[in-house]
Order: C-alpha cells, then sequence, then structure tokens
C-alpha cells in the first residue's frame, strides 16, 4: 500500500507569489502610486466645486478690478498720516543697502537724467505699461487659455492683495520724494504730457489720486515678473518670449532710473510674486501653467462596467502539435509533473 505526498494548497502558492490580478500582479499600481511624488505644499483648501477650470464671467473680472481699485484707494487715503515714518523708512533703506553694497540707485538716476531722451522714455514707460502690460497678458491668456487663466489670475490677485498690506502698514518714500535723499526727480523735470513742473506732482501728474509712499513692495516689478513667466510659459514663438523675459529686466532699469523706487523694493517685489504664487497653489492644489487633467484622468468620473469576455476553447492541441519531438518521435514538450511515489515501509 502506497501514500502520496500532499501537494501545495492553493492558498499557500497565492500567499507566497501574491495575488494575481486579470492584467497582471496587483502591486503594480501600488509601485506606481509610490512612484509618485508628493508635494509639500498641503492642499487644495478649497472644495472641487470652488476650484472650476473653465473661462470665469466677465463681469466677475471687472467687479474683481473695482474690488482691487477700491482697497488701493483705502492705502491713499491713509498715505498723508504715514508722511514722516516714511521718509524716516527711506533713510532706513538707503542705509542698509549701503551696508549690502546695493546703492547704486544714485549714480544711475544721474546718468539717466544726464541723458534727456532716455529720461524723457523712461517716464512714459514707467507711467503706461506698467498697466497696459498685465492688462493685454490677462485678455490673452482669457482668450486663448481659458483652463489655464484662473490659475493665472489668482497669482496676480494675490500678489496685489498682499503688496496692499505692505503700502498700508509699511509706507516708504520712493528715491525722489526723499528729503535730502539727492535723487533727481525726472517725472518733474522732464514731463511727458507737457504739463508745467509746478503741476506735475506724481505719475502722470496724477499726485492726489496716487499713493506717493507705496513703495516697498515694488508692484512694478511684481507685475512686470509675472507677465514675463506667464509669456516664457504659454507663448509659442520664440521671439515673444524673449520679449517676455525683457520687460522685468527694463522695467528695474527704469524704476531705479527714474528714482521711484529702491532696489530691496524690487527684491521684495519678487518674494511677494512667490507668495502669490504659494496662496495660490494653496488654494487650487495645482501647478499654475500645467494644464487641468480630464476627470477620466483625474480619477474624478467613474469609469464604465467592462463586459464579461467569453471564455476562450483549450488550445493544447494546437500547441503540443507546434512543440518539438525527439529522435524517437515522442515530444518534448515539459510535462505535468507528478508527486513522487513512496512505499510503505
Amino acid at each position: 500500500m502506497t501514500t502520496t505526498q500532499p501537494l501545495e494548497s492553493t492558498a499557500e502558492a497565492t500567499t507566497q507569489s501574491g495575488p494575481v490580478g486579470p492584467t497582471g500582479p496587483a502591486d503594480g499600481a501600488g509601485a506606481e502610486a509610490g512612484r509618485k511624488r508628493r508635494s509639500w505644499i498641503p492642499g487644495p483648501i478649497l472644495p472641487q466645486r470652488f476650484r472650476p477650470t473653465n473661462r470665469p464671467k466677465l463681469w466677475l473680472e471687472i467687479a474683481l478690478i473695482a474690488l482691487g481699485y477700491y482697497l488701493y484707494t483705502l492705502t491713499r487715503l491713509a498715505a498723508p498720516s504715514h508722511a514722516t515714518a516714511a521718509q524716516q523708512r527711506g533713510h532706513d533703506i538707503l542705509r542698509l543697502e549701503h551696508y549690502l553694497g546695493l546703492n547704486f540707485e544714485r549714480t544711475f538716476n544721474h546718468w539717466v537724467y544726464s541723458v534727456r531722451w532716455l529720461a524723457f522714455s523712461m517716464n512714459v514707460y514707467y507711467a503706461t505699461l506698467h498697466f497696459i502690460v498685465p492688462i493685454v497678458v490677462l485678455i490673452w491668456v482669457y482668450v486663448k487659455f481659458p483652463d489655464r487663466y484662473r490659475a493665472v489670475r489668482t497669482v496676480m490677485i494675490a500678489m496685489t492683495l498682499i503688496a496692499l498690506f505692505g503700502f498700508y502698514f509699511y509706507s516708504l518714500a520712493p528715491p525722489r520724494l526723499l528729503q535730502g535723499g539727492n535723487f533727481i526727480d525726472t517725472f518733474k523735470l522732464l514731463n511727458p504730457w507737457g504739463q508745467p513742473a509746478s503741476t506735475s506732482d506724481g505719475v502722470a501728474g496724477l499726485g492726489s489720486s496716487t499713493n506717493e509712499y507705496a513703495a516697498m513692495p515694488s508692484l512694478h516689478i511684481g507685475w512686470s515678473t509675472w507677465c514675463a513667466l506667464v509669456i516664457a510659459h504659454l507663448a509659442k514663438r520664440k521671439w515673444v518670449k524673449a520679449l517676455g523675459i525683457a520687460y522685468p529686466l527694463c522695467t528695474f532699469a527704469v524704476i531705479i532710473g527714474t528714482a521711484n523706487h529702491y532696489v530691496l523694493d524690487a527684491v521684495f517685489g519678487l518674494v511677494t510674486l512667490g507668495l502669490g504664487f504659494l496662496v495660490q497653489r494653496l488654494l487650487q492644489g495645482r501647478k499654475v501653467f500645467a494644464a487641468p487633467a480630464s476627470p477620466a484622468v483625474a480619477g474624478d468620473a467613474p469609469q464604465p462596467p467592462q463586459s464579461p469576455q467569453p471564455p476562450q476553447p483549450p488550445q493544447a492541441d494546437a500547441t503540443a502539435a507546434e512543440k518539438p519531438a525527439d529522435a524517437d518521435g515522442r515530444s518534448t514538450a515539459a510535462e505535468p509533473v507528478r508527486p513522487a511515489i513512496h512505499p510503505r515501509t
């Protein structure tokens, strides 16, 4: 009488080799998910329904612009009461820049004024392009890239709101208005609008409607760099990208040459822009210039059920026919392994 060695159980084999799904080992999806790098920035804070990617209504954009101007008006009305502190902070900025080796504003300002056509051109540049270029870029993205518009616009709004807090709580006299600073107010001496010097108060002669102590941070640098990043990422033509990248560099030369900003104003303008990008990422949870994923890719929409496949007939005979044979004519195909037979002792 003989006995047979028990076969390996199916459960044990499954445990050792891992579960097998219809497309292979189930741990493939886990490995793929593990390879995805998680961002160190938390978010999104807003629920999905408040993070649409379609083009917003035009009236909503106009309302946001009106709200921004209203908040800016509040900082302008508070400017006169901050005049003394703004003057003191201006001298503090100059001392800090002297310590850091960044105090070249006065030298560059005097050189620009010595080249009158250059100073005049910089005055026009400062008073016009600062408003025209960002509006043109916003309209361009609104029309050509509606799925990215909300993210791009959110960065600009967040940056501007942060800058308004700086204007209100840290009023700073620009170099051209700094008493004892020995800077040249090129706009007052070479007014591009043809007004006499006695009435050329402030940018474009509108001193009563502008906050002249809104120097820190520099929105000229923040907005122009925002424009450069948008154009560099979304434009197709290389010469357009080159113009976009050159725009903040020219703006920096203009704000220093016309004595409207300090170098540190520009530095904190870039910091404010970075905070604007951070706020957008926290709110919306996606990169600014990346195209939003479709619902099927993002996993938001359920997948349609798949119909069951009919069973396939066995193809053992056809497979065996293709197996090579040995010299005796027997097939060399692997035969099923039978358990060993041990005689009972």
